[in-house]
């Protein structure tokens, strides 16, 4: 509990379940606090918790303690090669130190789960792009020449260029993982994808274009209109009302 003088009081009424679970965290404690001490402890623990996603810790169950050391024994008997020490996993529960786990190995631990939003924002570019490259790569020299002029200056090399790879490292992430592990839009295998400057604002507008047209697009490829008229959204609006 925080050191400070408790001062304020309200007055809260539970349920006869919730106070049921409530008596039994306070059994679980090893001071069983009174029913108003185990309140103040839950608050300030979800107050800790609230807006710091960041700040956690690994927890171990009685089972989960017992499966891992099990692994490791097995692992020791068959003398199996790992990035993970067995005998440090065995430390680390016996000695209840779980906190050493995220720092011996943090690419385990990071807490980072890839956004929903931001995956269908990566899968929503990759499949455009594939279309504009594909699209692209059949025109006509003519068509072409038509594509650089009217899309000046997105036009001269249409191929898909990634993401920011310090603004909008988890696009390159997922994308990478695609590609590289999924075997899904092959087509950008072997690339960087690091375009060293924000994109995603970019392929949005462009997506605005896009979308509309990609329900039209089976059996066939996007012809030279729309590509530019896709590439043309690349540029920001402020700078297309600068230049009418």
């Amino acid at each position: 509990m925080n050191p400070q003088a408790l001062t304020e009081r309200f007055e809260m009424r539970l349920g006869q379940s919730d106070l049921d679970e409530l008596d039994a965290w306070r059994a679980r404690q090893s001071d069983v606090p009174s029913r108003s001490e185990a309140v103040r402890r839950l608050m300030e623990q979800g107050l800790a918790a609230d807006g710091k996603p960041d700040k956690r810790e690994i927890r171990l169950g009685d089972g989960e303690k017992l499966i891992i050391l099990m692994l490791c024994d097995l692992f020791k008997k068959l003398e199996l090669k790992s990035d993970i020490q067995p005998e440090f996993v065995e430390e680390v529960i016996y000695g209840g130190h779980f906190w050493a786990l995220d720092w011996k190995y943090p690419g385990i631990f990071h807490g980072h789960e890839d956004s929903t939003a931001v995956l269908h924002d990566t899968v929503n570019i990759l499949d455009m792009w594939s279309f504009l490259e594909d699209g692209y790569s059949k025109l006509s020299k003519k068509e072409k020449d038509r594509v650089a002029a009217e899309a000046e200056p997105f036009g001269k090399h249409v191929v898909f260029r990634g993401f920011d790879g310090n603004g909008e490292g988890e696009y390159i992430g997922i994308a990478r993982f695609l590609v590289e592990q999924l075997d899904r839009f092959t087509k950008f295998a072997g690339r960087e994808l690091n375009a060293h400057m924000p994109t995603v604002e970019t392929h949005r507008r462009m997506l605005a274009v896009f979308q509309p047209i990609r329900r039209t697009m089976t059996g066939r490829d996007l012809n030279a209109d729309e590509i530019i008229g896709i590439l043309k959204a690349t540029l920001h609006p402020s700078r297309r009302r600068a230049q009418a």
